[in-house]
């Protein structure tokens, strides 16, 4: 009989319920590239994917394993894939699953970097198409014969924007499109894509589940709704060495990791999986900063706007709260056309100026100047990004600290 635990019980116990050399708590580092075996028929098994095993460290390492088997238990999934970054894991779905001739559906307020793969895809004629994800409907109107796709992410960076989920889900289930559903703002603690009927679910591990800015890394989960023996892009030779339902991470793991080459390193991992232990302690901290920081933007008249689901002027506040555990600790502000963006964010002195997301420490970035700019002004104003915007990822400092620096950027004593 398997006892239900909590998300951090769970967590914190994960490695030691393994068993690992010599009673360690945690899974050790293996640094080894490769493994050698007594009877070749083992390495053979195991490159033939009848039993499981370690040949070459790009596709599978016990450290990543672990961590990777640590990520399966927070989203409820499957399984899982971990990757060097979140985006060799975006990557590596498209590479894998999607050949010429299919057509994808992406949110049109995608991350930065992860529109840009995108239109690098497109530019070398796969045919993706960005619709405004908020609604259901528009998702619905796009939806070709060839559709096998549609990316989503649960709150957009910068503006938080939040897609449809749960609707998006039932009509993926309904189609047989496969529903990717990038959790990175949100995290497994606040929301399982699972429950809105993802196929597979993308974290950036760099992100809030590592939560020290000391580690890159990324992942894919499978959360065993798709139905991958009917898919047609699946290799044939699969077919014949796994079972149905570990097709589709097959074919990620082979062609999307093993042949792109974007592997976690067994260090990275580590460091990740230790992070990812307190992982709902600082959600839990982050968020009720940023809620208390959001509410305190709103009633400033420097600030312009805020953009932040937890408050009730967000046009997705209402989805929000049915949807996730809390409002996530990401937001954006507009500063008063009097105040200088670049001025502003000088003044802070305890708020780290920072282009990475979920550390523990307060970081700032302004948007059109950087992780945007490469869009032009016309992209980023379709996507309600205005030249003094800034987003800001909220941290577990004291909340007193905080509004402090921002007082004193605002000009207040």
């Amino acid at each position: 009989m398997t006892t239900k635990r909590g998300f951090t019980t769970t967590l914190l116990h994960s490695d030691r319920l393994t068993h690992p050399e010599h009673g360690a708590l945690h899974k050790p580092i293996h640094t080894s590239v490769t493994y050698g075996y007594d009877d070749v028929q083992d390495l053979v098994d195991i490159f033939q994917n009848k039993k499981k095993g370690y040949a070459y460290s790009r596709q599978g390492n016990p450290t990543v394993s672990a961590l990777e088997h640590k990520v399966t238990q927070m989203e409820n999934g499957l399984s899982t894939i971990a990757f060097a970054t979140g985006m060799a894991g975006i990557s590596a779905i498209i590479l894998a699953l999607i050949k010429k001739g299919n057509h994808v559906l992406a949110s049109s307020y995608l991350f930065g970097n992860t529109r840009s793969i995108f239109q690098s895809f497109i530019d070398i004629g796969l045919d993706i198409t960005f619709v405004d994800a908020t609604s259901c409907e528009n998702v619905k109107n796009e939806i070709r014969d060839n559709t096998k796709m549609v990316f989503v992410e649960t709150i957009a960076n910068p503006a938080t924007q939040i897609a449809d989920l749960a609707k998006i889900g039932d009509l993926c289930t309904e189609k047989g499109i496969i529903y990717v559903v990038d959790n990175t703002m949100t995290t497994p603690y606040l929301f399982r894509p699972v429950d809105v009927k993802a196929s597979l679910v993308i974290n950036s591990l760099t992100k809030y589940i590592g939560g020290h800015g000391n580690a890159l890394g990324g992942s894919v989960t499978d959360t065993g709704l798709f139905n991958w023996a009917n898919y047609p892009n699946i290799f044939e030779g699969f077919k014949k060495q796994v079972k149905p339902e570990t097709l589709g991470m097959t074919q990620i793991r082979k062609k999307g990791l093993r042949d792109a080459g974007g592997t976690l390193a067994p260090e990275a991992a580590h460091s990740i999986s230790v992070g990812s232990e307190t992982l709902a302690l600082r959600m839990e901290r982050a968020c009720t900063n940023a809620l208390a920081l959001a509410v305190f933007f709103e009633g400033h008249p420097l600030i312009k706007k805020v953009y932040y689901p937890g408050l009730e002027s967000h046009p997705q506040h209402e989805m929000a709260g049915k949807l996730f555990l809390k409002y996530g600790s990401l937001m954006s502000i507009e500063l008063d056309d009097s105040i200088d963006c670049f001025a502003f964010l000088n003044k802070l002195k305890l708020i780290v100026k920072s282009s990475n997301l979920g550390d523990t420490r307060t970081l700032a970035i302004p948007v059109a100047h950087t992780i945007f700019n490469e869009l032009g002004p016309v992209k980023r104003a379709e996507m309600g990004i205005s030249d003094s915007m800034i987003r800001l990822s909220i941290g577990i400092e004291d909340l007193d600290d905080l509004l402090q620096d921002f007082k004193n950027g605002l000009g207040e004593k």
